[in-house]
């Protein structure tokens, strides 16, 4: 087997496996973790670089897995240059950002949830550069806004903390929803969700009505990732986050997936006037705003995190040039930011961790006590203000180049270079003040502690960075050139322009602007003491997260109103509304339409049985609304109806669904008894007789409304589904029980997501009622006390003798669930109930003590098999969940059929026993805390 023709889905799902372990490693020895971690990183780039020389070829390596082809989507996976450099990017930096964390996080820090956190963020940042399918890249594009989320607010104790990672959450996603709509409308025009189809198809969609539309929400999706005008802001507040995360989330994730994305869709949305009024100005406005609010920021990381900003803006302002030469000088700065950027947030996080400081304004003359750490933030924060012979400076020039060509495109341009030009005067102010204030200009003011140089090994990773800050600034055509062909390549989809990476160009426009930039940057730092006055004066109070918050409390407020309009706290009142508002769009849309209400097709003859069903579930129906306030009554009436409709079922020939509703009617009627417990034995009365009124309208006119609605549907010819399963169940899903055939097989995605549900709700029962204590009462509705004999010795003796019976008759159930009626949910209610039974007959604990299974495991387990059978199927070239079926032949057994949907039945099994037992039993415990307090607190 070719293990590389499966290694790229291996390198996106590795980083997710190895949370698992990082985060149980953690629990025998805190640094395991990172150990852990830096070994998954590790071996996803061995397990890339494979590929990657295939790349360096010039191939482009595609790697698809039928999911749900039916609606174009597929597992798939796509190394080209592109995504070959920001692949590189994600695992080399957080190698290195993995190695710094082990030094940097406290002992008090979790070691395991951290990396857990970081690893799940890296494996969704790999996932968005190499998949080839744009739904799932929008999958992946939400997990890193979610896995975000958790490492902003890794330090759930600060308040700062909370509100970032909030923030922050709330921008990205809800650009990630614009996004989604876009690739949608884009899928829509091309015809398909494949990254490679829609590359090809740059002029259909440029031609396209639905251009700016679709031009318009993918660019807030990467304008809000990226932190481009107006979304900058949340970006700042993020870096409420340990500094290793900022120096990860800042570099080579999460703000670079929205500057991934322009890079993608260059090829296809990119050419045309909206796209460089849209692109470029976000990005100029990004960039001036960035480097200006960067020079006045007295925290370290502020200072750095604006600086980002506006590195991010120049980077989309070459994109919304909109020609070759500015998308290969924007993947050149992509590179070099990812280095300087990361080295001087580790710098930032040693001083931070050595001095206990980050205010600038107390960091002086640290070069005494920190020379190897200033050392590498010098030569760092040269790199960021484009200093020659630092890779910054390259970069940077072929930004200034990219400018003034731009400029030259009509008379309106003139004002590009400019300001650009301005945005390099404030870049070097800003990267001087960095050096200056924290290194040199005096000494130390009231530091918490004595500054002093960190464990060697905490600043290796910054020695590396560094030293490619050099090479790359030195010997550019041996050092990046191979790697920034193939992603300009990448990029381009097409053969890159003529570009030179030389050092000298001669005294050319670009380079004269470089010399402004450093002349006026440092004039600019001169300056700072007023600068600083007028800036504190006039801009100090503008805080774009004032803002932020007026517009969320108004959504807050506004929700809030409608809320307590509508629901206000009684679920009679909103079961109301949903009524009515049903009742009056059924009726709007019969209203609108022509054609009469019933249709000309015969009914069918009513026979006695069918009329005694019909006439005892109104007579029940009936006595019920009248005996609704005692609930025990209540429920045993509850309990006869869905008697009377399992015979229903039986009637119609439908006896997998007669099954079905038996077996749910005895645990869910089991589920109320216990909750009831807990409940007042009686209804109290409707307050007023408005409601009154209102509520038995309401009954009525649905009585009335579903009835017409049958009939008018029933009345009508139809074109059923129901003879295409019929047709297809045995030589298609090869079983005749067409039932459960649709439902392991024809749609076996829905039951997937169906016991996916039931296993996240068991799962929150579970949390819920997990040590909570409920008062219980101690007499029935007339005053008796409840009998001590919980658990009659009669009854314990026939459940135990009943036990192997039911579940033998769950296994049968089971087996022939392919053929005749059954299946794994059916299987699964009836073991269910043989193990309530014996819960409910013989106690909690002791039948726990017999039943040592842990039905999270049973849980986990069942949705592992489920999903195992659909990969499986992927794995040898099938769509997902796709069943096969052969039959054989064995010595005495005779020929029997084998069908792979007896393991997703198995799956479905094991997720009905663990959600259901586990949900009744914490129910079950609950009452017996309540009985017997004393002996839970002994225990």
């Amino acid at each position: 087997m070719n293990l590389l023709a499966f290694n790229l889905p291996f390198v996106v799902l590795l980083p997710f496996i190895g949370a698992i372990f990082a985060a149980w490693s953690a629990r025998f020895n805190r640094l395991a973790a990172a150990w852990v971690s830096g070994f998954i990183a590790l071996s996803a780039l061995v397990t890339l670089i494979p590929s990657a020389y295939q790349v360096f070829s010039g191939q482009t390596i595609l790697q698809s897995w039928d999911w749900i082809p039916a609606i174009g989507l597929y597992f798939s996976f796509r190394l080209d240059g592109l995504a070959l450099l920001f692949a590189l990017l994600i695992l080399v930096i957080g190698i290195l950002v993995i190695f710094y964390a082990r030094y940097y996080l406290a002992a008090k820090d979790s070691m395991g949830r951290f990396f857990a956190y970081l690893l799940m963020f890296m494996g969704s940042m790999l996932g968005i550069v190499l998949s080839e399918n744009l739904i799932q890249l929008v999958v992946f594009w939400e997990l890193t806004s979610i896995t975000s989320f958790l490492l902003i607010s890794y330090w759930q104790h600060r308040k700062e903390a909370r509100q970032g990672a909030r923030m922050a959450l709330a921008i990205t996603g809800a650009g990630g929803l614009a996004l989604l709509a876009g690739v949608l409308l884009l899928g829509n025009v091309v015809g398909s969700y494949q990254l490679t189809d829609v590359l090809a198809s740059g002029n259909l969609v440029r031609n396209s009505p639905l251009y700016l539309p679709i031009l318009g929400l993918i660019l807030l999706g990467v304008f809000t990732k990226s932190a481009q005008f107006p979304f900058h802001f949340w970006l700042p507040h993020a870096m409420a986050a340990p500094t290793p995360v900022s120096a990860y989330l800042h570099s080579a994730t999460m703000v670079k997936a929205g500057i991934f994305l322009l890079a993608r869709f260059f090829p296809i949305l990119s050419g045309t006037p909206e796209w460089s009024w849209l692109v470029g100005g976000a990005g100029m406005i990004t960039l001036i705003i960035g480097a200006y609010t960067a020079f006045f920021k007295h925290d370290l990381k502020g200072l750095l995190a604006y600086s980002t900003i506006s590195h991010l803006g120049l980077i989309t302002l070459l994109f919304g040039f909109g020609t070759q030469m500015a998308a290969v000088a924007a993947i050149f700065h992509i590179i070099n930011h990812a280095t300087f950027k990361a080295s001087l947030f580790m710098v930032a996080g040693i001083i931070d961790h050595e001095t206990g400081s980050r205010d600038m304004r107390k960091l002086n003359g640290l070069i005494k006590y920190m020379p190897h750490t200033a050392f590498l933030a010098i030569i760092a924060s040269a790199a960021m203000a484009g200093v020659p012979l630092l890779n910054g400076f390259l970069s940077k020039e072929m930004f200034f180049e990219q400018a003034v060509t731009a400029s030259q495109a009509s008379h309106s341009a003139w004002m590009i270079p400019i300001l650009v030009t301005i945005g390099g005067v404030l870049s070097v102010a800003y990267s001087i003040r960095f050096i200056h204030d924290v290194f040199f200009n005096g000494e130390p003011i009231n530091l918490p502690k004595i500054p002093h140089e960190p464990p060697r090994f905490m600043k290796i990773p910054v020695d590396l960075l560094v030293i490619i800050c050099l090479a790359v600034g030195i010997f550019p055509n041996l050092t990046v050139a191979p790697l920034l062909e193939i992603a300009v390549a990448g990029t381009l989809q097409s053969a890159p322009p003529h570009y030179s990476l030389a050092i000298w160009h001669g005294l050319t426009p670009a380079l004269i602007m470089s010399l402004i930039a450093l002349t006026g940057g440092i004039l600019f730092y001169f300056l700072r003491h007023r600068l600083f006055k007028f800036y504190d004066q006039h801009f100090r109070q503008i805080d774009a997260r004032h803002f932020f918050n007026i517009v969320m409390n108004n959504l807050f407020s506004i929700a809030n109103a409608v809320t307590h309009r509508f629901d206000k706290g009684s679920l009679q009142n909103a079961s109301a509304w949903i009524v009515f508002s049903a009742l009056f769009f059924t009726a709007y849309g019969f209203a609108i339409q022509d054609t009469p209400l019933f249709g000309e097709r015969p009914m069918l003859p009513v026979d006695a049985i069918s009329l005694m069903l019909a006439i005892g579930l109104m007579l029940t129906s009936i006595v019920l609304v009248f005996i609704h306030r005692q609930r025990l009554l209540t429920l045993i009436v509850i309990g006869m109806i869905g008697l009377v409709l399992s015979l229903t079922f039986v009637k119609f020939s439908a006896p997998d669904l007669a099954l079905t509703q038996l077996s749910i009617e005895v645990v869910t009627i089991i589920l109320l008894l216990l909750a009831l417990y807990f409940l007042p034995q009686a209804t109290p009365k409707e307050i007023g007789k408005m409601r009154l009124w209102r509520d038995g309208i309401l009954a009525v006119l649905s009585g009335v409304g579903i009835t017409l609605y049958t009939l008018a549907v029933l009345t009508r010819d139809y074109q059923t589904i129901a003879d295409y399963f019929l047709a297809n169940s045995v030589t298609g899903g090869g079983g005749s029980n067409v039932v459960n055939v649709i439902l392991v097989d024809f749609r076996g995605f829905d039951t997937l997501g169906e016991i996916t549900v039931l296993a996240l709700a068991g799962l929150g029962v579970f949390a819920m009622l997990q040590n909570m204590k409920l008062p219980a009462p101690k007499n029935d509705i007339e005053g008796r006390l409840w009998s001590n004999d919980s658990h009659p010795l009669i009854m314990q003796t026939f459940t135990r003798l009943l036990l192997p019976l039911m579940i033998m008759v769950a296994i049968f159930i089971f087996l022939r669930g392919h053929n005749l009626p059954g299946g794994g949910f059916i299987a699964g209610l009836i073991a269910s109930v043989a193990l309530i039974v014996q819960y409910l007959s013989n106690g909690i604990h002791l039948t726990s003590e017999h039943f040592k299974v842990n039905m999270n495991w049973a849980i986990g387990l069942g949705l592992l098999i489920a999903v195992t059978t659909g990969l499986v199927a992927m794995g040898i070239g099938f769509p997902f969940l796709t069943s096969a079926f052969t039959h054989l032949n064995w010595p005495i057994v005779g020929e029997f059929e084998v069908a792979s949907a007896i393991a997703f039945d198995l799956g479905v099994f094991l997720v009905v026993v663990g959600a259901t037992v586990m949900s009744l039993v914490q129910l079950g415990r609950l009452s017996f805390a309540s009985h017997h307090p004393k002996a839970k607190e002994q225990k």
